[in-house]
């Protein structure tokens, strides 16, 4: 599932840019004259995959193909969750580097599966090493949830699989525009003053370049 996960994100952005610079054999699906946007297929694809699997519980390798299935439609659903959350066509804006957040968080959390313990497996009803296990991959999460929370993206991300790092995430400031900060940072603060000075409005990060460079956005 993660690695059809993200062989689908990289072909719809390759196939993307490709119809924007207006080469190759493809372009903008249209119903009339409605855009149809890929998100729809990826919709209809984790759909069907999902009531296959739930309808027919099919043995291998039919689990498989339906697993990987899934995870495209997952792939092209999230490449356009910018469009859910804004209501309006930012692919190619700053507000569609939230779709690259999604898709990298995604993976990462995907990547987190494939290494940590299974708490729903039966070795886990009796082997206290998965409960610790587990207890620390929650924990870790919980602090790259706050990392998150505190607007440092990259440091969520990364924290996910490295926990030293979301642990450094969640204790140092917030950035001055993320939740944490609006809800946490009242005006006149001096939590609110070491953010705008850790975090100047001009600046930009190496996190935010990589996006650019994913996403191919130029508009400012």
């Amino acid at each position: 599932m993660l690695g059809a996960f993200l062989v689908t994100f990289i072909l719809t952005r390759v196939v993307t840019r490709l119809i924007r610079a207006g080469r190759g054999p493809f372009g903008n699906a249209k119903i009339g004259n409605v855009h149809v946007h890929h998100d729809v297929y990826g919709i209809f694809l984790m759909m069907c995959a999902g009531a296959g699997e739930f309808v027919y519980r099919p043995p291998p390798p039919w689990l498989q193909v339906l697993a990987v299935a899934f995870a495209c439609g997952a792939a092209l659903t999230l490449d356009e969750l910018a469009l859910w959350l804004y209501v309006k066509d930012v692919y190619w804006a700053r507000e569609g580097r939230t779709s690259v957040d999604a898709v990298l968080v995604a993976a990462c959390v995907g990547g987190l599966l494939l290494l940590g313990a299974n708490p729903l497996s039966d070795e886990a009803e009796t082997d206290p090493s998965v409960w610790a296990a587990t207890t620390t991959i929650v924990g870790n999460l919980a602090f790259s949830f706050v990392a998150l929370m505190k607007g440092k993206i990259s440091t969520g991300l990364i924290g996910i699989v490295v926990p030293l790092i979301a642990l450094v995430g969640a204790i140092r400031v917030a950035k001055p525009h993320s939740p944490w900060a609006r809800k946490w940072y009242h005006a006149g603060s001096s939590r609110l003053s070491r953010s705008r000075e850790r975090f100047p409005a001009d600046e930009r990060t190496w996190w935010e370049s990589v996006k650019d460079k994913i996403g191919g956005f130029t508009q400012t």
